[in-house]
This record gives C-alpha cells, sequence and structure tokens, in this order.
C-alpha cells in the first residue's frame, strides 16, 4: 500500500472543517487531524465561536497518542488568547513532533506567530498544503479579518432582460419554486440578510432563513426609518438592524422610536446625500457580522456595485422577458460611464433549476 501523503490528509481535514459550514462566524472553518504510524488517532473541527479549536478538538481524542505524532491543522494554530487560549501551548504540551499547517491564519494578531513559536520548541513544521482549496473556503474570514469589512454576496431573482420586477412593481414569481427554495436555504451560509427599505416597503418580506434555529440578522438599509412598524421583518426572534442617518433637527421621531423599540438603529455617515455605504459595512463588521447576502433592491444593489463593495454573486435567471422601460432592473445605481470600465467577473459557475439558470461567480 502506497505511503499517504501530507496532502491526503489535509483533504481529510478539510473536509471536517466543512462540517461546520455557517456556523463559525466569525471565526474561521478549521479542521484538524493527529495520526501517528499512519493512522488517525484524534480528529476534531471547529464546530461554533467560543468553542474549542479544531486542534484542541483533534488533540482530547488522541490523548496520549499524539506524544511523537503529526498534527495537520487546516489553519495557523493560534498565538493569541482570544474567547479560547493559545492553541499553540497545548500543542506543545501534548508531545507532537510534526505539525503540517494548510493556510498561514490572515489574522494579524496571528500571522506567522504560531508557526514561529512552535518551531522554536523544536516541532518540525510544514505549511502551505493545499493553500488555495483552503483560502477559498475561508474566503468570508479572509475578507473579514484583513480588511474589517464583511464579505458581501448579491443575490438576484431576475428575468433574461434583468428584471425583478414589472413597471407596477409586480416582482411575484419570476423564479420557479426550486429556485427560491435553493436561494432561501443558501441564507443559511450568512451572518445576515441586507435589503433596502423600498423591497421592504413593496414585497413586505420575513427574511428568515428555513432553520428556526439559525437567527439571521436583518439589515434594512432606510434612510428615513420609514420601516412600517408592523412589518414582516419583526417576525421570529432575529435581531433587526436599521441602516440610517443621523436625526436631524425638526425631523420626525415618532417612528424612529417605535423602531428603535423593535430593533437597532445605526446610523451611519453621509455620502452625496446619500448612506455612505462603505461606513456602514464597517460597522457592521465591528459588531460581529462577517458576512452578507444583500437580497434587494435593485438600488442598494446598484449602490454597492457602485462603491466596490460587492465580492460574489448569485444571479438566478429565468427564462422570460418582462421589458417596459420602467421595470425595476436588478443593478441600478450610477453605474459606468464606458464598458471598459464594466465590473469584471471570474470564476464563473452556471447550475440549472427546473427551467432557471443560476450563475455564480466572483467579482475580480
Amino acid at each position: 500500500m502506497s505511503q499517504k501523503t501530507d496532502e491526503y490528509y489535509m483533504g481529510l481535514a478539510l473536509k471536517l472543517a466543512l462540517k461546520a459550514q455557517g456556523k463559525t462566524s466569525p471565526n474561521p472553518m478549521v479542521g484538524a487531524l493527529v495520526v501517528k504510524a499512519g493512522k488517525v488517532v484524534g480528529k476534531g473541527f471547529h464546530a461554533k465561536a467560543g468553542l474549542a479549536h479544531a486542534e484542541i478538538v483533534a488533540l482530547d481524542e488522541a490523548g496520549i497518542k499524539a506524544k511523537g505524532a503529526t498534527l495537520y491543522v487546516t489553519l495557523e494554530p493560534c498565538a493569541h488568547t482570544g474567547r479560547t487560549p493559545p492553541c499553540v501551548d497545548r500543542i506543545m504540551q501534548s508531545g507532537i513532533k510534526e505539525l503540517v499547517v494548510g493556510m498561514v491564519d490572515p489574522n494579524p494578531l496571528n500571522n506567522g506567530k504560531g508557526i514561529l513559536l512552535l518551531q522554536r520548541s523544536n516541532i518540525k513544521v510544514r505549511s502551505g498544503v493545499l493553500s488555495e482549496q483552503l483560502e477559498k473556503i475561508n474566503e468570508v474570514f479572509i475578507k473579514y479579518i484583513t480588511t474589517g469589512i464583511p464579505f458581501i454576496t448579491v443575490k438576484v431573482a431576475q428575468s433574461m432582460d434583468g428584471r425583478i420586477a414589472t413597471f407596477t412593481g409586480d416582482s411575484k414569481w419570476i423564479t420557479s419554486d426550486n429556485s427560491r427554495a435553493f436561494a432561501h436555504k443558501i441564507r443559511e451560509n450568512y451572518d445576515a440578510i441586507m435589503v433596502g427599505v423600498n423591497t421592504v416597503l413593496r414585497d413586505n418580506p420575513r427574511l428568515n432563513a428555513v432553520s428556526p434555529q439559525k437567527q439571521l440578522v436583518k439589515i434594512i438599509v432606510d434612510s428615513n426609518l420609514s420601516t412600517p412598524e408592523n412589518a414582516n421583518i419583526f417576525s421570529g426572534q432575529s435581531k433587526v438592524i436599521f441602516i440610517t442617518l443621523p436625526s436631524r433637527p425638526g425631523q420626525q421621531t415618532e417612528n424612529r422610536e417605535k423602531l428603535s423599540a423593535k430593533g437597532v438603529i445605526l446610523e451611519v455617515k453621509e455620502k452625496n446625500g446619500q448612506i455612505n455605504l462603505r461606513d456602514a459595512l464597517k460597522k457592521l463588521s465591528r459588531l460581529g457580522i462577517s458576512n452578507i447576502i444583500v437580497e434587494g433592491g435593485g438600488t442598494l444593489i446598484g449602490s454597492l456595485f457602485d462603491e466596490r463593495l460587492v465580492d460574489k454573486i448569485l444571479f438566478f435567471v429565468s427564462p422570460k422577458i418582462i421589458g417596459g422601460k420602467d421595470a425595476i432592473s436588478s443593478v441600478m445605481g450610477r453605474g459606468v460611464k464606458r464598458p471598459d470600465q464594466a465590473i469584471k467577473l471570474g470564476h464563473l459557475k452556471i447550475r440549472r433549476f427546473a427551467e432557471d439558470l443560476l450563475i455564480e461567480a466572483r467579482v475580480k
């Protein structure tokens, strides 16, 4: 039998990490294995922020078998105290002789320090194994921890000609039941869902996740705080955050008081008379929100593209033509002056849902 490689074991650790997809925010997904004499004697993954890190779970399972073994971990062990103690201390105490790391921790508090400390304690370290795959599964964490801005995914359900509603504002339903069910399920992987106030006023959505256990933060971009106090967004137990501008002298405050009793009013800077979306995202990041799915409307989505704040798109396209110059487009905002200034997309994937297409891509 051929000897198993570092890539093989790191692949197993990667699969372990994915078991907690959508559950670890604002932490990364991490998996770990303890391997001795070609056998896995301990395994673990980081299940949730505040719980034990993957390598600690794996070392606990390995027990005394960890002495002289090799530890595979998808992300560099931490050398700082956060919600849990530094993992490097436990690794040094365990008797591990070799450490194989998938990717270096992008967190400035760590970023190579864990590897250096373990090397100084005479543990042999190899790093960069399956790093590209691991960076992809933790793209949300990398963006969040290095920029202080959440990872932004725009989800759209549109006709073939790019409309999300007719000229009367009617949007139910453009895409198929299969598309809508999948789109609803996608919400499980995000911390928060964001829409503009016009979507609330027009569609009165609930914005809930499929699972009642998933407490998806609902973010409403509402510069005038015109959301009705009986809107469906208040259904369930999820936190509701209103992104708005600072109140002005003489401004109507009655609805502000009503909404502040039902949600969080987050005042942000102004930009050209509108909400400064970059400032809003930075403040949301400080609340521990690492990724957001934006589901409308066209004005908000267009503004996010204008400000170059979008990381990923999920466009569900139905084989229908709505037409009409006054129909609502999926992406509005200012747009660009010339085609060569257009926002470019890469890593395209296309899937079918009944008659619909799902186009997934990354913003370059």
